[in-house]
C-alpha cells in the first residue's frame, strides 16, 4: 500500500492493490478465480483504508475507471465494510 497523499485541493488519497480469490461455477464446472487490481480511494474512505491491516477481509463498493492513457483500469472505492 502506498503512503497517504493529498490532492492539490487537500483531499486525502491512497493507492493500493486489492487481491480477490474465490471459487465460481462456469459452464457447470468449478473454477478458482484469482485477480489483483489497482485501487484508489479519496476522502474519508482513504483515511479508513489507511488503518486497514494487510490480509484482513473487507467488502469494497465502487466503480471501475480507465486510466488517462487507457492502458489500465482502477477500482475507485466509494464505501467499505469489514467482513
Amino acid at each position: 500500500m502506498n503512503a497517504m497523499r493529498f490532492t492539490p485541493a487537500g483531499v486525502p488519497a491512497i493507492e493500493f492493490r486489492l487481491e480477490h480469490e474465490s471459487q465460481q461455477i462456469e459452464a457447470g464446472q468449478e473454477r478458482v478465480v484469482k485477480v489483483q487490481v489497482k485501487a484508489v480511494a479519496f476522502g474519508a474512505q482513504a483515511e479508513r483504508i489507511g488503518t486497514v491491516s494487510l490480509g484482513s477481509q473487507w467488502r469494497f463498493t465502487g466503480f471501475l475507471s480507465g486510466s488517462r492513457n487507457g492502458k489500465s483500469i482502477a477500482f475507485h472505492i466509494t464505501d467499505l465494510s469489514q467482513e
